[in-house]
């Protein structure tokens, strides 16, 4: 992944590629998370998470660890949450879609920085918020 990652310039690419990238590293660490705690089947696993990665449970979790980040880490959460949407699921309103854009811009901000030791930090605060 390194070769791949030294192309990517974290200050041009748009606030949506960095959410991508953080929908699914922030997916990876709640799956690996619920099967560290549950014996459970996948497909158990997987309904499970779901309070975790759906938009609604991302807004949540960014309103909770709010005063937990630094200011560049706001910053870049605001750049993912002022972007420009063109869909929003029919399952959350506009105002919890585009906070759970900004947080999967973070962290996918930090993952493209290699700032593994704040990532874990911070997803954990995520699960804590659920416990």
């Amino acid at each position: 992944m390194e070769e791949y990652i030294k192309n990517i310039d974290i200050q041009t690419v748009p606030a949506q590629t960095l959410a991508f990238i953080g929908d699914a590293v922030y997916n990876v660490y709640i799956r690996t998370y619920l099967t560290s705690i549950s014996s459970a089947k996948s497909g158990q696993l997987h309904k499970l998470s779901i309070k975790y990665v759906s938009a609604k449970g991302q807004a949540y979790t960014i309103d909770k660890i709010m005063e937990f980040l630094t200011e560049e880490e706001i910053n870049i959460y605001k750049r993912g949450r002022n972007t420009n949407i063109a869909t929003v699921s029919k399952h959350v309103d506009v105002i919890e879609y585009k906070k759970a854009t900004g947080f999967e811009c973070l962290i996918g901000y930090l993952y493209i920085k290699k700032e593994n030791e704040r990532l874990n930090d911070i997803v954990k605060k995520c699960i804590e918020c659920f416990e």
